[in-house]
């Protein structure tokens, strides 16, 4: 960290150890990225009129291009509301430098397929992949809006596998609809 920590108590009192934990959780966070440039923690005490209420904490990071703000964490114990703070913290920090670096999370899209067959009174069907091959799936492989919507050459999303007697279509959802 290039600036110094800056730790703020609200309506409570820090004790030592609690500093420190926090003192420590922050120089942990230049594991996960290299090039922070401050880091400003707030704890907040329970409302004095509440017996039980949450200690809240906000960490707030400066890194190059951006501010990352951990906001109201909050836990009847303050040593799980720092903890789980400085654990969001850590996340946000990991997905800020996967996108520095690049490296955003992608998801594979499903294979697509037609529907080539149905069986309707025996529940299964089969469909066919851009390369030819014929995939196998049940009825309760199909997603909402269901088996009985499908008709032949119903295009289609569906997660493979390989089944006892081959591929199989674990789940099949009809292209155009939110699922898979």
């Amino acid at each position: 960290m290039q600036l110094p920590l800056q730790i703020t108590a609200r309506d409570v009192s820090l004790s030592e150890a609690a500093e420190t934990d926090i003192r420590n959780k922050a120089a942990n966070l230049d594991l996960y990225y290299d090039s922070i440039m401050s880091c400003r923690v707030v704890v907040e005490g329970p409302v004095r009129h509440h017996r039980k209420a949450p200690y809240t904490v906000r960490i707030d990071l400066t890194v190059p291009g951006s501010e990352l703000v951990v906001d109201r964490h909050a836990d009847e114990d303050l040593y799980v509301a720092i903890r789980d703070a400085f654990d969001a913290a850590r996340r946000r920090l990991e997905d800020y430098a996967r996108r520095q670096r690049g490296a955003e999370k992608t998801h594979e899209a499903a294979p697509h397929g037609r529907v080539t067959m149905l069986f309707p009174k025996q529940d299964y069907g089969f469909l066919e992949t851009p390369d030819g091959r014929e995939i196998y799936f049940h009825r309760n492989s199909v997603l909402h809006p269901g088996f009985d919507r499908l008709e032949i050459g119903t295009e289609v999303r569906f997660v493979e596998e390989l089944g006892q007697e081959g591929p199989q279509a674990s789940t099949v959802a009809i292209v155009g609809t939110r699922a898979l």
